[in-house]
């Protein structure tokens, strides 16, 4: 008698946005149908890829992931049914069409996906659990786009909805950039609507993963991330478990976390992302799926979350699966994005909603401060213990930055800066250098790290449409492999990494050594 058999939708073909955590996942789910005595047939497109390995599943189409060449292999496979939550945003986009073709989708309902991914029906779901969430609304034309921004008030955040990695996702700070985006937006999609966030600026925001059997959410880890709020989740750094967060917030983001996976009857994983702002918890964005983050939370807990999702979509429990709390690591996880900045000279560094990212690093330690600065390391950013730091700011973040600047100066470093940051920092009674900028004068930073005499640069973006000298700085530092930080937070965390690494050697241990 022939096996039953199960269609995984893998993350389309190789580009920024569709992560290789979504192949994690897929090859994770092909593993627990084999254990669980069903034939798994993979559907993928990216020769990159381990999911697209002939030995990883029963049987492997290399198909791209549309609704018609996804339903004739379903037509020909005649699969018990298809699992749509591992490949990222691609499989959502086609579940609705296939339930509608009659195709069962394993796991969370496609209803329930839409909730998620529908503005209204989300809102609406937001009110009736009672959790707070930014002002926003719904734009199909300009006229339509400028009155929700005046009304919740800029900066706003705008996105077409649906979309990949944070394609085409920015923070408008105006209506002039309010109106360059539409120009741009309707290309990307003329029948989607234009979302509109208000931005929480100056939040901490939070991802959690969490897997749910449809009447049992437990927390697979909750991650604090170290940039602010407004950069997305692919690129910034996280930490686990949470390193500056009080335990009435964590408790909030719990209890939250359980009502929204219980309210859509979640089987499987959900990916919620959280902003708190002076003590108050925003729901961002929730996401019944795989995050990229799975790969990284099951490292750190040391437990398959993907591989429990997929048998849990086939009907057992975690109960069944022994996995019914959280595990809260006594150590450190530190996840650090790598990016391509090196292959693509000129191209500016700063981060943002658009995910730019095409890989992660992780650090491990029983302090944040070394596995951060593991994290830094294997991301290839060699933190300096001595030499001549490069800082300049925009206005907002110069209070930020004079205790780090004081700090570094206490570790020996010589400090260069531009004028209006030096200016600062020397009414605060600090010894700084000012040096002209690039069409000032010379010596300037770059005539300094021609002379490799630079050994950081903290430089946080002004505006929307940064000068060009600061962006040709940013793109001269990766190009010649000087570390670059371009946040307040991202900076404190870098002077405490250094901070360790000066005064402790690195300890290297096995992860099996950190689950004992």
């Amino acid at each position: 008698m022939a096996k039953k058999s199960v269609v995984i939708l893998g993350g389309g073909p190789n580009r920024i946005g569709q992560g290789i955590e979504f192949d994690y996942c897929c090859v994770h789910a092909s593993f627990a149908l084999q254990e669980e005595g069903y034939e798994s047939i993979m559907i993928n497109c990216n020769p990159e890829t381990v999911s697209t390995d002939y030995d990883i599943s029963t049987r492997l189409y290399f198909e791209p992931l549309t609704i018609e060449d996804v339903f004739n292999i379903i037509a020909h496979e005649k699969p018990c049914g298809i699992i749509v939550q591992f490949g990222g945003q691609t499989p959502l986009n086609i579940a609705i069409p296939l339930q509608n073709k009659g195709v069962r989708i394993l796991g969370t309902s496609p209803d329930a996906i839409d909730i998620a991914e529908d503005r209204e029906r989300f809102r609406h779901l937001i009110e009736r659990l009672g959790l707070k969430q930014a002002p926003s609304g719904i734009a199909f034309s300009l006229e339509k786009a400028i009155e929700i921004a005046m009304d919740i008030g800029y900066p706003v955040l705008v996105r077409p909805s649906y979309v990949l990695g944070g394609r085409a996702m920015e923070i408008v700070y105006d209506d002039n950039g309010l109106k360059e985006f539409m120009t741009k937006a309707i290309e990307i999609s003329e029948e989607k609507p234009i979302l509109i966030d208000k931005f929480l600026e100056d939040a901490i925001e939070i991802d959690v993963d969490a897997i749910c059997d449809g009447r049992e959410c437990v927390i697979g880890g909750l991650m604090e991330h170290i940039e602010e709020a407004g950069i997305h989740s692919g690129d910034s750094a996280m930490v686990l478990p949470p390193y500056s967060l009080t335990s009435d917030i964590i408790k909030e983001v719990k209890t939250i976390t359980g009502k929204l996976a219980l309210a859509l009857e979640v089987k499987g994983l959900i990916n919620i992302q959280f902003a708190v702002k002076n003590r108050d918890v925003y729901v961002l964005e929730v996401n019944p799926r795989a995050s990229r983050t799975i790969p990284f939370v099951s490292k750190s807990i040391g437990v398959p979350l993907a591989k429990l999702a997929t048998k849990i979509m086939l009907g057992r429990t975690l109960k069944e699966l022994t996995f019914t709390s959280e595990i809260i690591p006594k150590y450190f996880c530190v996840k650090e994005s790598v990016f391509p900045f090196n292959r693509f000279p000129g191209v500016d560094t700063i981060l943002g909603p658009e995910m730019r990212s095409t890989g992660e690093a992780m650090g491990i330690d029983t302090s944040f401060e070394m596995a951060y600065a593991k994290s830094q390391l294997a991301a290839g950013q060699k933190l300096p213990f001595s030499g001549k730091i490069f800082i300049s700011v925009q206005s907002k973040d110069k209070i930020h930055i004079y205790p780090i600047v004081k700090e570094f100066q206490n570790l020996g470093f010589e400090i260069l800066t531009s004028s209006g940051t030096g200016e600062f920092l020397r009414k605060k009674g600090l010894d700084v250098t000012i040096i002209p900028k690039i069409y000032e004068g010379r010596p300037n930073v770059v005539d300094y790290m021609k002379n490799n005499e630079i050994s950081l640069i903290i430089n946080t973006p002004s505006g929307k449409k940064p000068r060009k000298d600061i962006v040709s700085i940013r793109a001269i530092a990766v190009q010649r492999g000087v570390p670059l930080v371009t946040t307040i937070p991202g900076a404190k965390a870098t002077l405490l990494a250094i901070k360790k690494l000066k005064g402790e050697k690195i300890n290297i241990k096995s992860l099996q050594e950190y689950y004992k």
